[in-house]
């Protein structure tokens, strides 16, 4: 029985936000408190909030009166304006954190605004979350009580002229409530540290002391944690150390191409509760066992609309158009991928966030992450999305017994016409083009177009396999190391240019 089906008092149900049968009208309602929320800031007066909230038809009247953005758009006419200290701009009041948000493509940080409210929002979908783990079967829910370790950013957050900036974990375990904090781990001495690597060989040292229940971060950053602890203290796995480890949170990548390598760590399975946590707020969650995907957080701080990810709303690197198709929850399909823009409680308007997504059950809104609207790969038209590099790679490697827990793609000229490359990291000895025929197969098999131009335009794939650890220096070189940055899976532009130069040098 779903989490939201039993039966609780009224006031609960509200007080925790639980959502209504009609995603419609809850997303109406969202809608209508942000903007009454925001009628008196300098972006709500612009826009004539008042006179939206007025109209029959609130959301079609904003999304006719309310431009889309991207980033650069809305930070260089307004958010800019906050980061100097001005107040109502966006978002009521001052605003006094801002998230640190590079993505995987672009090199300079994106300061993204951070308020009480959206971190009010945040916590309502956790306390959902944690409490729809009671509705799972044969896990040990005793686990719960024990240690969260969380691989996050530092808490010793970035000084600015009237703000601090850091990653949005950082910022969040630093104004966690005063209960979790016996829970918390790694502490707080070693949650300020802010070198990754000296972060990872403390949490090390201190592993034998903690008894821990979850761990909570990027599946990269997890899996190297837990393969320093076990090789450290010479255990054959980590439930040698951890007898009680029993849910691994994550989020941010998908899992898939990870979870061979990692579960070859584990002596028992583990419960695996994926959410989708953006430095822009908490878009999703995993609410049952086994869901097809994650639930939107539709009915508590974020509005959300829909671009079909298609030719007429986005150019071929990516950008989308100044007007945009944009769908509402309601109108959206089932197997299509959508590009997302959202309205929050911390002054996004209409903003494209940069991920697509996928509806899995429209009823339910559930939904997964696809990719990126610039992490894609189409030279010649064969419209390679990450969710296909991703399952071919989580199947590759469970086909050959391969631990893969990172990868790149990258097009290439050969000769007249193109080819993929393929940057794999795995630490076992490996046949690069019996590797690269098993990837090949795979992708024709999950995409049409790919096999289509297979057999035309794009002539080859090859593979370069590589120590993890040269991709883990590869970040570091970009000051990129932490548990939020993930390697960029689509390699172009200035990024694909600096990784040709570190793989020369190295």
């Amino acid at each position: 029985m779903p989490i939201f089906e039993i039966n609780l008092p009224k006031s609960l149900s509200k007080a925790l936000g639980i959502p209504p049968k009609s995603p419609k009208r809850a997303q109406q309602r969202v809608l209508k408190k942000l903007l009454r929320r925001a009628r008196y800031t300098a972006f709500g007066q612009h826009n004539n909030f008042d006179q939206l909230l007025l109209n029959k038809n609130p959301a079609k009247a904003f999304q006719q009166k309310v431009p889309a953005y991207n980033y650069n758009k809305i930070y260089s006419e307004w958010w800019h304006q906050s980061l100097d200290g001005k107040l109502d701009i966006c978002w009521p009041g001052k605003i006094k954190f801002f998230a640190l948000s590079s993505g995987t493509s672009e090199a300079a940080s994106k300061y993204i605004p951070i308020t009480n409210d959206l971190l009010h929002g945040n916590k309502i979908i956790m306390i959902k979350q944690l409490i729809s783990l009671f509705n799972y079967q044969d896990v040990p829910l005793t686990s719960i009580g024990k240690g969260w370790l969380t691989l996050g950013g530092s808490t010793d957050l970035q000084k600015g002229p009237g703000y601090y900036a850091g990653d949005l974990s950082g910022i969040t375990a630093k104004k966690a409530p005063f209960w979790f904090q016996p829970f918390y781990k790694p502490g707080k001495k070693i949650a300020k540290e802010r070198d990754w690597n000296k972060k990872l060989i403390e949490i090390v040292e201190k592993a034998p002391q903690w008894d821990i229940g979850f761990i909570v971060g990027v599946p990269a950053w997890i899996q190297m944690c837990i393969e320093m602890v076990v090789e450290k203290y010479k255990l054959n796995h980590i439930h040698e150390m951890w007898p009680n480890l029993a849910f691994f949170v994550h989020g941010g990548v998908s899992f898939e191409p990870y979870k061979h390598g990692f579960e070859k760590l584990l002596g028992k399975p583990l419960t695996y509760v994926e959410t989708y946590l953006a430095s822009e707020g908490f878009i999703a969650w995993q609410d049952k066992q086994n869901a097809k995907g994650m639930r939107l957080s539709y009915n508590q701080h974020i509005f959300f609309e829909f671009v079909p990810f298609d030719d007429n709303n986005f150019d071929a690197e990516g950008e989308m158009i100044e007007s945009p198709q944009a769908l509402m929850i309601h109108e959206v399909e089932e197997g299509k991928d959508y590009a997302l823009l959202i309205s929050t409680s911390a002054g996004a308007w209409r903003y494209l966030i940069g991920d697509t997504v996928r509806f899995v059950d429209k009823e339910n809104a559930e939904i997964i992450i696809t990719g990126r609207t610039k992490h894609f790969l189409s030279i010649v038209g064969e419209h390679l999305s990450v969710d296909n590099m991703n399952k071919a790679i989580q199947l590759v490697s469970e086909e050959m017994n391969l631990s893969i827990p990172e990868f790149g793609v990258t097009g290439e000229n050969v000769d007249s016409l193109f080819g993929h490359h393929w940057y794999v990291a795995c630490d076992q000895i490996v046949d690069e083009l019996i590797l690269a025929k098993a990837i090949d197969e795979k992708l024709i098999s999950l995409n049409d177009d790919y096999a289509v131009e297979r057999k035309s335009a794009l002539k080859r794939v090859r593979v370069s396999v590589l120590k993890e650890s040269k991709f883990m220096e590869f970040m570091q070189t970009k000051g990129k190391v932490g548990g939020q940055h993930k390697f960029p899976r689509v390699l172009k532009g200035d990024t694909l240019k600096d990784w040709n130069i570190f793989i020369q040098n190295k």
